[in-house]
């Protein structure tokens, strides 16, 4: 039995799509340009760097759609699934996809992105389980600002991970093969945990240590 897990951003999308989506809002009118486009560059910036304040950029990324009724934000969703995030998808990131699906796989997206954005592209790719950062709710089911949980970056996506398997009855261990896609450096913990880890269109600093571990590298767009 493998497991093969996928990060999103970078990995299997050439775009950021949480900071596609901010500038989304912006497009449709939902956010101010200036202030609202120049905080979301800061907080891409700041996660590109490794030091993504989670919290406040939640507060920050939901602060555009959570006010709004909920069909509202699912329609807004939609149109930022359909103007700008399908064609960001390619033929090769699907093939690969289907390559873990074909030979029985359990394959899991996991991401540092939240739900509310991840849920229909996990959809798109067909991959049913998905972890993402968890938005906390009030006792309406409105979306507060918050998280819930533990966001799934750094160190929390390995134990998000965790977490996820043993609710299966499983843990890493249990696999044969493990394999982990990813682009980032945020992502070592877990990447250093895979039987295989694969530095997927990697960063500078990814690639390096790639090279210098042995890890296999993707340019899954080339």
């Amino acid at each position: 039995m493998n497991l093969t897990l996928f990060d999103l951003d970078g990995t299997l999308l050439p775009i950021d799509s949480d900071h596609a989506f901010g500038q989304f809002m912006v497009d449709i009118g939902w956010a101010d340009r200036e202030q609202f486009g120049q905080r979301n560059e800061e907080f891409f910036q700041q996660y590109q760097r490794g030091q993504l304040d989670v919290p406040a950029y939640i507060d920050f990324a939901t602060s555009a759609w959570r006010h709004r009724p909920l069909d509202e934000a699912l329609a807004g969703r939609e149109r930022f699934m359909q103007d700008v995030l399908r064609k960001h998808i390619h033929g090769s990131a699907r093939a690969l996809v289907g390559q873990h699906q074909a030979a029985g796989d359990w394959v899991v997206m996991a991401t540092a992105t939240n739900e509310f954005v991840t849920t229909p592209i996990a959809a798109e790719f067909g991959i049913a389980h998905l972890i993402a950062v968890e938005l906390e709710r009030d006792a309406n089911g409105r979306v507060t600002g918050g998280i819930k949980g533990v966001p799934s970056l750094g160190a929390g996506k390995l134990l998000r991970v965790q977490n996820w398997l043993a609710q299966q009855g499983q843990m890493l261990a249990d696999f044969e093969h493990v394999t982990f896609y990813s682009d980032s450096t945020n992502d070592l913990p877990l990447l250093e945990q895979a039987t295989e880890p694969v530095a997927t269109n990697p960063s500078p600093a990814l690639e390096r240590i790639a090279i210098e571990r042995g890890w296999r590298v993707l340019r899954l767009f080339e």
